[in-house]
């Protein structure tokens, strides 16, 4: 492989503002209720009486902005009975959606629920790195939609070099699993991916 491509994020710098979110909503044509990008509010820490008064203990949040990883070992792939999901020699993964049967085995393996089921078509869809964008030389919608210029994308080894090699906190699973290609700067109350004492605190509008 050439190289590959990957986003990094700054979750230091994000104000979950959801621009990046609405941004790949509008690029791609996508109804309310399907995100290609996500982003997460994850906290925790509760209130305590003190003196007759609440005070605040431990309390935290941070955001997590991602979409489909373009994984380095992408088990969207292995599980597609179509062969319909490819990794391009920059290291893009792509649907081919007239090879796509509509199985839904890849949405049930991504750990990142980065897949989703368009129905009226019948084909499963994701973020394709906006690859059209990509050939004009231009960025992703996302990207130049973050205000805060939390989002950045390139060559992953790049991406390391400046961001360094974390690729994954809470409420995101381990990066083990399909080796993203990702690359984080934490907020300073992140916590570890499997190891989070919070809870996802923007699930009801996820749902």
């Amino acid at each position: 492989m050439a190289k590959q491509l990957g986003f990094s994020f700054d979750s230091r710098a994000c104000t979950n503002c959801k621009g990046c979110q609405i941004a790949c909503q509008d690029k791609n044509s996508l109804p309310a209720d399907m995100r290609w990008r996500r982003v997460l509010q994850y906290g925790g820490g509760n209130w305590v009486s003190q003196d007759n008064t609440m005070v605040p203990s431990n309390l935290f949040t941070y955001s997590v902005s991602f979409s489909c990883m373009h994984c380095q070992d992408p088990i969207c792939l292995k599980v597609c009975p179509a062969a319909a999901i490819t990794k391009r020699d920059d290291g893009v993964v792509l649907i081919d959606k007239e090879k796509c049967i509509g199985c839904h085995y890849c949405e049930w393996a991504c750990p990142y629920g980065a897949m989703h089921f368009i129905e009226e078509q019948g084909v499963m869809s994701k973020c394709n790195f906006c690859e059209d964008l990509l050939k004009q030389g231009l960025n992703p919608a996302c990207v130049d939609a973050c205000t805060m210029r939390a989002i950045g994308f390139g060559e992953l080894d790049q991406l390391k070099a400046l961001n360094g090699s974390l690729d994954s906190v809470e409420p995101l699973p381990s990066g083990e699993i399909t080796k993203p290609s990702f690359v984080i700067k934490p907020h300073k109350h992140a916590q570890r991916s499997g190891k989070g004492t919070g809870k996802i605190l923007n699930l009801p509008e996820e749902l």
